[in-house]
Parts: structure tokens; sequence; C-alpha cells
């Protein structure tokens, strides 16, 4: 969490994409299981705020999350992006 802490510290449009690249690869990592257990409601939040930090390809794989999550866990997992966008 580190690395997000550095980045929000004001380094322009620069630390804004490193900060949205690095918050779409963590997207992936849930969306693939790759070093962890598929989640899609962590891949979708993370995708998300991606998306709202400026990634495009963020928005589009969050839209395909979506259309494949319950209604149930679409509501969690913008919940917890809304949580985490509050407390950082």
């Amino acid at each position: 969490m580190a690395r997000f802490e550095m980045l929000e510290a004001g380094f322009g449009d620069i630390g804004n994409t490193a900060q949205a690249d690095i918050l779409l690869e963590l997207g992936m990592m849930y969306a693939t299981g790759r070093d962890c257990e598929v989640d899609v409601v962590a891949a979708h939040k993370w995708f998300n705020i991606a998306a709202i930090k400026g990634s495009e390809r963020a928005a589009e794989l969050r839209g395909e999350m979506a259309a494949t999550m319950s209604k149930m866990e679409l509501a969690r997992a913008l919940r917890e992006a809304r949580e985490w966008m509050t407390m950082h």
C-alpha cells in the first residue's frame, strides 16, 4: 500500500497515470486469479477506481466485469470503491 501513498503525494499527470496503471493491475490480478483467488467484486472495485483515475482500459474492463456480476456483487463492489476513494 505504500506505493499508493507515494503516488498520491503529488506528481501531476505522471502520478495519476502511474496510479491508474497500478490500480488497473490490481483489478487484473483479482480478475484472473494471478497470485490470489479470483474475486470479481475486488476486480470491479479496482477497475472502477482506476477508471476514475483516468484509465480508459480499466473503464472497459469494469463494464465487462459488471456484465458478469449479480446485483448484490455489483453493489458491494461500488460500495467498496466509494469507501476506498473516501479514505484515499
